[in-house]
């Protein structure tokens, strides 16, 4: 079957059928709407908590249970079209631009006031001139990869909201006297951003997509700016603008879409793209730019790692379940497109590869355990983009799989690393040290989410390999290169820090009692999560990944055996029994650390040098600043990826016909 036929399989759709179906994606995109509506004016503890960890439940069932329904389901169009709901999106676009207007103007940001005001017009003008006689009947539409998403978003991003009620609750007790308490409008943003996002992924309109778009844009800003420190509101900014760029962009593509095409259709957009990639080599690299930026790659990776002065479940929101997903969810959707259209899928391609290499080798040289995971998220989600741009079947199934283990275990990461905040005072790998000890149940559940980054046989090294495979199907020596020094870089930084977990001392303070039940509730269901989607992986395969890749190329388009999938998820399962089976029960005797004999206070491990001193016992890791600096990579990464996209959208540009 040659590749336009088989790709064209997005044509075979359910259309117009289960009611059901409908319903619950109503109401996955509207309840968390009306728990954000409420929770803002909600300004007791108690009643939030209650409303907060019934809401997650709610949505994390509903998700699991539209999973659970859809399995074997083909891929399904649904005739839903309404004008109020145009209307609504158009009107929330205008009051998002006029948000940030009045933010920029209020902190005298002129870059975030002129691409408001670009926005805000274009916006206007394509719904009035342009978009207003287009209608697109099939509004919502899902598949296994939307549904992929929807397990992310629902589960993963409701445990994040559960988890921030006991930490807001600590991060607010930190605060100066008198500080104004807005954990109101912190829990209403979190769950206007669940919203957002499922509107994002089973939206057909690309109106409504580019609604949903916009709207994780502006919750980020708010949330990243919520200490209201200078950092933040700059931060904060940096993330705005940044992703200003890649709305306009889109809204760009949404032009060409109507002009030329005729059509808002998300759907029909790739068919077209499919049938005929010579005309839409431009919306497809303005659509594929959006994704970069909110991706946060290279050179717009820095909105991400300034993301960092927010609240931990800020971090793992954006990190994990939202925001990043976002975009590298319409790269994969683009994949198919990409596959006959070279100069995006070069673009996206060689940006994404150098956004792993380079951030890889940046968080080597990071101490600061957040940023670690954010480099960590730039890198993985670079290999992601990669992977879109490669666009083949193999590099698709990776992909999928690279999403949802990056989202379990980076949440799982986060969520630790905060709580490890709050009860040792620091988020300095160096001090970790003795978390074994002081926090052991939480230092097994960090080492458990570290060991899934990068150790087999969990299934982060899994879909690694399969990223290599379909690397190696291309031909393309380079790619092989990067994933290579990459990897080995990933390994260095992960390694760094398992080791410094795995200290003790001789008789620590143990603080974990005073851990809030929410943020274990959370920390245990990531744990779960992990370990089932390592153990269940061929399964997964089966019944998600595969349906997806198939419905799109005709081919299933996994290299690894199954045979090999079911002898990871055994092992697995291994390794967590040995990590896990001690925990409380160890009758081993504590003793003094041996400093030869000659100690002076063993609990500050101090003890006298050869010259009758004071010297102090310690062991730090080498973090090769001078050599994996964010000084010396940072500037030559952002360079060489911001040349990639200029030239990418020069002959973009040059091969439209007429436009020059």
């Amino acid at each position: 079957m040659g590749d336009g036929q088989s790709l064209l399989l997005f044509a075979s759709v359910c259309k117009g059928k289960g009611g059901s179906y409908v319903a619950m994606l109503g109401f996955l995109i509207l309840f968390p709407l009306v728990v954000a509506g409420v929770l803002l004016v909600v300004r007791n503890n108690q009643a939030r908590n209650v409303i907060v960890g019934a809401s997650g439940l709610v949505i994390g069932v509903a998700s699991i249970w539209l999973v659970v329904s859809y399995l074997g389901a083909p891929w399904m169009q649904f005739e839903f079209y309404s004008p109020v709901v145009d209307y609504v999106c158009m009107a929330v676009s205008v009051l998002i631009a006029v948000a940030i207007l009045y933010f920029g103007i209020r902190y005298k940001n002129v870059w975030a006031c002129v691409l408001a005001v670009i926005q805000v017009v274009g916006s206007l003008v394509f719904e009035f001139a342009f978009a207003h006689g287009i209608v697109v009947t099939e509004g919502f539409y899902l598949d296994s990869l939307s549904l992929l998403m929807a397990f992310i978003i629902g589960v993963i991003g409701s445990g994040i909201c559960v988890y921030a009620l006991g930490y807001m609750e600590d991060f607010q007790a930190h605060e100066p006297e008198g500080a104004k308490d807005r954990r109101p409008t912190f829990f209403a943003l979190m769950f206007a951003f669940l919203s957002a996002m499922f509107f994002i992924v089973f939206s057909n309109n690309m109106v409504w997509l580019f609604t949903g778009w916009e709207v994780t844009t502006v919750c980020s800003f708010l949330l990243i700016a919520y200490t209201r420190t200078d950092e933040a509101i700059k931060n904060a900014f940096r993330q705005i603008i940044m992703n200003l760029l890649g709305g306009i962009a889109f809204l760009a593509a949404l032009y060409v879409c109507a002009i030329q095409f005729g059509t808002l259709s998300f759907l029909e957009f790739l068919q077209i793209g499919i049938a005929n990639p010579a005309i839409v080599v431009l919306p497809v690299t303005a659509l594929a730019f959006a994704g970069l930026t909110k991706a946060a790659q290279m050179p717009f990776h820095t909105w991400l790692l300034g993301a960092m002065v927010a609240p931990t479940p800020t971090s793992a929101l954006l990190h994990s379940s939202t925001m990043v997903k976002a975009g590298v969810f319409l790269l994969i959707k683009l994949a198919p497109v990409m596959l006959a259209c070279p100069v995006p899928a070069v673009m996206v391609i060689l940006v994404g590869g150098f956004t792993f290499l380079f951030c890889s080798f940046m968080a080597i040289s990071q101490s600061n355990a957040k940023r670690v995971l954010a480099y960590s998220t730039i890198a993985n989600l670079g290999l992601i983009v990669a992977c879109a741009g490669v666009g083949t079947p193999e590099a698709v199934w990776a992909a999928a799989f690279l999403v949802l283990f990056h989202a379990i275990a980076k949440s799982l990461l986060f969520l630790c690393v905060g709580t490890a905040e709050h009860h040792i005072g620091s988020r300095d790998i160096e001090d970790m040290d003795l978390l074994f000890e002081r926090m052991p149940r939480l230092a097994r559940f960090m080492m458990l989410g570290i060991m899934v980054m990068f150790i087999a046989p969990f299934g982060m090294l899994i879909a690694k390999w399969a990223t290599l495979v379909s690397f190696v199907d291309t031909g393309q020596v380079a790619l092989i290169v990067i994933l290579a020094f990459g990897s080995a870089a990933t390994f260095m930084f992960w390694a760094k820090w398992l080791g410094k977990l795995s200290g003790i001392a001789a008789q620590p303070e143990n603080v974990e009692t005073k851990v809030h039940a929410s943020e274990w509730v959370a920390i245990v269901i990531m744990a779960v999560l992990v370990i089932l989607s390592c153990v269940m992986l061929p399964v997964i395969s089966w019944f998600i990944v595969e349906p997806y890749v198939a419905s799109v190329y005709g081919t299933f388009g996994q290299d690894i055996s199954s045979t090999n999938l079911w002898l990871a998820a055994i092992l697995t399962v291994f390794v967590v029994i040995v990590l896990f089976a001690g925990l409380g029960r160890s009758k081993a005797k504590k003793v003094d650390v041996y400093l030869a004999g000659v100690s002076r206070d063993n609990a500050e491990r101090t003890f006298t040098n050869s010259l009758s001193g004071e010297s102090t016992a310690t062991a730090r890791n080498w973090y090769l600043e001078g050599m994996f600096g964010e000084k010396r990579i940072s500037p030559v990464g952002t360079a060489l990826c911001a040349v990639i996209i200029v030239v990418a959208f020069a002959v973009s540009a040059v091969s439209v016909p007429g436009l020059f």
